[in-house]
């Protein structure tokens, strides 16, 4: 009886963690099978990971350090590896709409830095926001889930989005004022 039982636990054990392994190689399987390549993969994160950065900035209510991630966001949209795309892209159409994209970016990074208030500099990130999400769609970034949230109330009731890589809610519109308000309008899963 105690064999058996022993034996049991025995086979428990062994399909469980066979299981696990399982789920593990499925999850590194669907980072490998990105379309885009290492090196593509690589600079488009470092656009996310700044503009990530600059949200929270805005979140925090923060200016001294949006400004410093938005020098950031700038260079590298400015460094997106689009020469990786080229090789799929034989029409051009999807290296130049992103190219206009990331020159988007650029520009309204720069005018973020060069607004003096809060609300000047929340407006140019509602125009970053928006290129991001286009440029997003444009190359079918498909590395992970990103998320398109909405404040309604945001700029005199006109509304506003921001990008995110969790669907919590954390308006960098309002800050510490209404932390809590929006919705996730959108997502984008490309896998």
């Amino acid at each position: 009886m105690k064999r058996s039982l022993f034996f049991g636990l025995i086979l428990i054990f062994a399909a469980c963690k066979s299981g696990s392994k399982n789920e593990a190689q499925q999850a590194a399987e669907e980072v490998k099978s990105s379309a885009h390549s290492d090196a593509f993969n690589q600079s488009f994160e470092k656009i996310l990971t700044h503009y990530y950065q600059l949200r929270d900035a805005f979140v925090a209510s923060d200016t001294e350090k949006a400004n410093q991630v938005a020098t950031a966001l700038i260079g590298a949209a400015d460094s997106l590896n689009l020469d990786e795309l080229k090789k799929a892209d034989t029409s051009n159409i999807i290296v130049s709409t992103a190219k206009s994209y990331t020159g988007t970016i650029s520009s309204e990074g720069k005018g973020l830095l060069g607004e003096t208030d809060i609300e000047g500099k929340r407006k140019e990130f509602q125009m970053i926001s928006g290129a991001l999400f286009d440029l997003i769609r444009t190359v079918r970034y498909d590395r992970q889930k990103i998320y398109l949230l909405n404040c309604p109330m945001a700029f005199d009731q006109q509304g506003a989005d921001w990008l995110s890589n969790s669907p919590d809610v954390h308006n960098p519109y309002f800050g510490a004022k209404m932390p809590d308000c929006g919705n996730v309008k959108d997502s984008i899963v490309l896998k």
